[in-house]
């Protein structure tokens, strides 16, 4: 089956996605908010540049598209039908830099936790809630692999 789009259509569609600001991450900073945390956006002197960080807690949180992160058998990270070595290798890429990005952070002595697009699609966001809340007070380890 091919791609139901032309490939301009495709690539225009695709330039309009944003990394920063996008509804799932602005979800999770009134989320994170709202519980009374405050956080930096988007620090560019680490590696990575994590999506919010948590400075006196030695903490940061990814906000991750699963489709452009390869999230594992979730249904958002389908690989377009056209070009499908192109999209294959630049989102194995990212997921290559992922990885670097926080085994950099970690080796730093940062926390690291990754929320995923798809969690944050949920109406009610209390499971969440209770991962970032553990995270932050109760200090558990990084959640940096597959949470879903």
């Amino acid at each position: 089956m091919t791609d139901t789009l032309s490939q301009s259509q495709r690539s225009e569609r695709m330039s309009r996605i944003r990394s920063k600001g996008s509804v799932s991450e602005m979800r999770l900073r009134r989320l994170i908010h709202g519980m009374g945390y405050r956080y930096r956006l988007h620090v560019r002197t680490l590696p990575g540049t994590p999506d919010l960080v948590f400075p006196s807690r030695k903490a940061v949180i990814f906000m991750h598209g699963c489709f452009w992160h390869r999230h594992q058998a979730c249904l958002l990270a389908r690989i377009p039908k056209s070009r499908v070595t192109f999209w294959r290798e630049k989102l194995e890429a990212n997921k290559r830099r992922d990885e670097e990005n926080v085994k950099r952070l970690l080796e730093l002595g940062w926390r690291v936790l990754v929320i995923w697009e798809c969690q944050m699609q949920a109406k009610d966001l209390s499971d969440v809630s209770t991962i970032v809340r553990e995270f932050l007070i109760e200090g558990t380890e990084n959640k940096h692999d597959e949470i879903c």
